[in-house]
């Protein structure tokens, strides 16, 4: 291409950075293993895991 090409491509599309162009990501999403439910009722057999699970779940128990 061209300058003038160039130039002419950036006035008629504008410049891309790189950002903000692509699909947003799902709210929902699950982005680590800590939040998955194996992981938090301690199902996936790591003995610290199970010990964090019953500590949670002594948590919530609480105040009932």
């Amino acid at each position: 291409m061209s300058k003038e090409e160039d130039f002419q491509s950036i006035l008629e599309n504008g410049i891309n950075f790189g950002r903000g162009g692509g699909p947003r990501k799902e709210e929902g999403k699950v982005k680590t293993k800590a939040k998955k439910k194996a992981y938090i009722t301690g199902a996936h057999g790591s003995g610290s895991a199970r010990q964090k699970a019953k500590y949670r779940e002594q948590r919530r128990n609480r105040h009932k």
